[in-house]
């Protein structure tokens, strides 16, 4: 599923996610609305604040076997 679709079924999930990971809410609406990239290193904190239903194949989807090689087996 897509960040954005993820942030999007439940009001709140966007703050929430922020707070988890410890970033302002103003960058996280930043990242879901597309105006900048998700950055590679919060991309295990995302997965795990929704509790892998973003996954980081999702969120980086033409570089995350480069990235996470552990990722692909």
């Amino acid at each position: 599923m897509q960040l954005k679709e993820y942030c999007a079924h439940e009001r709140g999930r966007q703050r929430a996610i922020a707070e988890k990971i410890g970033i302002a809410y103003a960058y996280m609406n930043q990242i879901v609305t597309g105006h900048r990239p998700i950055p590679i290193e919060y991309c295990a904190s995302i997965e795990l604040a929704t509790d892998g239903e973003v996954t980081r194949q999702e969120m980086r989807p033409d570089d995350w076997h480069k990235i996470w090689p552990e990722l692909a087996g």
